[in-house]
């Protein structure tokens, strides 16, 4: 990772609260230009002048009416009292919110009030209270869109980090689960919970996650892929090393199998680290189906894998190169249906993979409704349209398409993306030196992704290095009474899963 410390200013010294609460108020007003959704409620509370300051639209009404302002103005008792004396009554008995904590800076009382939290000020007082009275509108916890299941959960996260917090402390009713809070961004301050097991979670890996987050110096944070690309141990790889789901049962498999989750606020996308090659060819149903099932899914996965990789690749070579390896039934067939074409496989090909992209990609970003449709049309009238004017083969629209259907079967978006990218530049090989060139582009890919590590993990672990325990649970999957030991691959510590006298073997 790049190191960035060295660019990083030293914090500016917090500015202390005033002494007369007009002060405060007035540079409360000036801070934030007199915003129009900043709300100052003024009140006398026995003779000393208080202010109730929330920003409108963040703060749950109800709440700042029936427990702060109700709890002052009605419930306090008639009793006279200093400043100093009515300020311990209101923070240690009169506020009826369950959070509540002290400021006394002018940094630490705009974070609490552009988080949501309502803000009391005292006269004479150089200390503030700040009530936990978040309540903004957001989406609800609904079906993801991204990650389809047949069989298992199918609540999604939200764009609110506490409710996603709550939907992982929902599956794992562990006191050991930790959630450690981090702010990111000058200017967003965006909340960030690392989550973890305790005693299952490495302690190095742990320690390097919080280490990357906090030498990440950025102005704002709006999304999780933020974060990704400061953590992500190799910049420039095609091949994700940190792994993203909208599951909540998919984050929290992963961390009981001892890997560290990362939510951001905003954003449904849950990171998780290490993250291993085999990760992304693997889905959270396939722990809900049974193992014989789930182990003909994860073969067809890795079949589609090299189908949608060297599939074009392969044709390009054949047909190009080593027409003597392909039958002379179907060679005649070929060589008939390429007699009109005026452009060589190569060419031929990356006209229609780049065709097909752009149907993809526009069917991705149409209105739902019509997306599906308008590609799916568009596929096929382009597709017959360009064999009928003898621009392609019918054979290349075969291999395209089959080509395009298997690397949907991929679970990670990012993987099936990274699929894509590869394929390009094995075209290009085939074309140039035939199998001779895929060969060496298999070559490249793999000594590249043995050499990449995921936060210390090798990446094509348990396969390089050969972990022969884990083999149970990667192209194939053992029925769960099966599995004894968490992944070794991931995590040395609380290896034990399954009690082995539970199922007679």
């Amino acid at each position: 990772m790049k190191q960035q410390s060295n660019n990083r200013t030293t914090p500016p010294v917090p500015q202390p609260l005033f002494h007369k609460l007009e002060d405060n108020l007035t540079h409360i007003r000036t801070s934030l230009g007199d915003s129009s959704d900043l709300v100052i409620r003024s009140l006398t509370i026995y003779k000393t002048s208080a202010a109730v300051i929330y920003m409108d639209g963040l703060v749950d009404n109800n709440a700042v009416q029936n427990f702060i302002l109700e709890a002052l103005m009605l419930e306090m008792p008639p009793k006279r009292q200093s400043s100093h004396h009515l300020y311990l009554s209101i923070k240690q008995r009169a506020l009826p919110i369950g959070e509540t904590e002290e400021i006394d800076s002018y940094t630490d009382l705009f974070d609490k009030l552009l988080s949501g939290e309502t803000i009391l000020l005292l006269e004479k007082q150089k200390k503030a209270l700040a009530a936990s009275t978040k309540g903004w509108r957001d989406r609800g916890v609904q079906e993801t869109t991204s990650e389809s299941v047949i069989r298992g959960p199918k609540e999604a996260f939200t764009e609110t980090l506490r409710t996603n917090t709550a939907l992982i402390r929902r599956k794992i009713k562990d006191s050991n689960l930790r959630i450690e809070s981090k702010k990111i961004g000058k200017k967003t301050h965006t909340d960030v919970a690392v989550v973890y097991l305790e005693g299952t979670a490495e302690s190095q890996v742990i320690e390097e996650l919080n280490r990357r987050l906090d030498e990440i110096d950025i102005d704002g944070v709006l999304e999780s892929g933020y974060l990704e690309e400061f953590m992500q141990d190799a910049q420039y790889s095609p091949f994700p090393t940190v792994y993203n789901s909208e599951k909540p049962d998919a984050i929290a498999g992963g961390i009981l199998e001892g890997r560290v989750a990362i939510i951001t606020d905003g954003t449904p996308n849950v990171l998780l680290v290490p993250a291993l090659f085999v990760n992304f060819m693997q889905s959270s149903e396939d722990y809900y189906q049974r193992a014989d099932i789930s182990t003909l899914i994860r073969l067809l996965r890795l079949f589609c894998f090299y189908v949608a990789l060297f599939m074009p690749s392969i044709y390009i070579a054949f047909t190009t190169f080593h027409q003597e390896m392909i039958p002379p039934p179907l060679l005649i067939n070929l060589a008939a249906q390429r007699e009109g074409v005026p452009f060589p496989a190569l060419v031929e090909a990356l006209m229609m993979e780049l065709t097909f992209e752009v149907l993809r990609e526009a069917g991705v970003r149409l209105p739902k409704p019509v997306g599906s449709a308008v590609s799916i049309v568009g596929a096929l009238v382009l597709g017959q349209s360009a064999v009928q004017a003898g621009l392609v083969s019918p054979a290349m629209v075969i291999v395209v398409a089959i080509t395009a259907i298997s690397s949907f079967v991929f679970p990670s978006y990012n993987m099936a993306i990274s699929i894509r990218m590869l394929r390009f530049p094995l075209m290009i090989l085939a074309a140039t030196f035939g199998l001779y060139g895929i060969i060496l582009g298999m070559i490249v890919m793999v000594l590249h992704l043995c050499s990449l590590k995921s936060f210390g993990k090798p990446y094509m672990s348990p396969f390089a290095p050969m972990i022969a325990k884990d083999q149970k649970d990667v192209l194939v999957r053992f029925p769960h009474w099966g599995l004894l030991s968490r992944p070794s691959s991931l995590t040395k510590k609380d290896q034990k899963r399954v009690d082995s006298t539970s199922k007679e073997s």
